[in-house]
């Protein structure tokens, strides 16, 4: 086993996931992709939300390029096609009738918006099948998984977490914002994620570079052996929590 599907299934057991974590790349030239094993081309219209879907739930491996029938705005976001101002005030005219109150508003949202640079081709597939080096890795999970992740990474080397909204195609506050700034980046799903995507009404995600896998397992792995784990045990809002606390905190105690 490689070290991907290693880590991959280090926050599977540890997690109790419902879903694979996803490994993403994006690709210089698009001839990259008939390196990789059994991908996955899409020939209808599909949008970037439906693609973690089909990679978590289904396990395929996903290649894309901007020739394939995928969302023009997907191909801005997600290193395909660079954002243009006249690509900019296009979709903020559509967005103002919908999401945002005028097209002024909507236009800040899509200057605001993190964007990976354009490529020839992604490819998307899950972590555990060891396809290719990722870049980023995407994990789905409810809050109290995601929080585990995070506590897990604090275990290791303190550090405040702090991420944003960016509204409808939050996958840019998770995915695109982890790979420009080469740092974790939750989000909380949008309606288009939901709608097309199928992500759960009580899942978040978090997008981690590679580097960082290591450190949130290592720190799981010891909060774990305190009795920090999930499953989370519940002591319950009507219990005296003195001794349920005292075996992690000798001082919860006392009186």
């Amino acid at each position: 086993m490689g070290i991907w599907a290693e880590r991959g299934e280090d926050f599977k057991a540890l997690l109790k996931l419902k879903t694979e974590p996803i490994a993403f790349r994006r690709l210089e030239k698009a001839e990259g992709l008939d390196q990789i094993r059994n991908v996955v081309r899409i020939k209808r219209g599909f949008t970037f939300c439906q693609v973690p879907f089909l990679v978590r739930v289904l396990g395929q491996t996903i290649g894309i390029t901007k020739e394939d029938p995928v969302g023009d705005r997907c191909t801005r976001l997600h290193g395909l096609r660079s954002a243009t101002e006249k690509s900019m005030q296009r979709e903020a005219a559509m967005l103002s009738t919908t999401w945002f109150a005028s097209p002024q508003e909507a236009l800040k949202q899509q200057q605001e918006t993190p964007r990976i640079p354009a490529g020839e081709a992604i490819v998307v597939a899950p972590l555990t099948k060891e396809k290719f080096e990722p870049q980023v890795v995407l994990i789905y999970g409810n809050p109290a998984q995601i929080m585990m992740i995070l506590c897990g990474m604090q275990k290791e080397r303190y550090e405040r977490f702090q991420f944003s909204f960016i509204g409808e195609g939050a996958c840019a506050d998770s995915l695109s914002q982890c790979y420009v700034s080469g740092k974790p980046a939750l989000a909380i799903p949008c309606y288009g994620e939901r709608a097309m995507g199928q992500v759960a009404d009580d899942e978040i995600v978090i997008a981690l570079p590679p580097g960082e896998l290591e450190r949130a397992v290592a720190g799981m792995k010891k909060l774990g052996k305190i009795g920090f784990r999930y499953p989370i045990a519940f002591i319950g809002g009507l219990a005296d929590p003195a001794p349920a606390l005292a075996q992690f905190y000798p001082d919860a105690g006392r009186k």
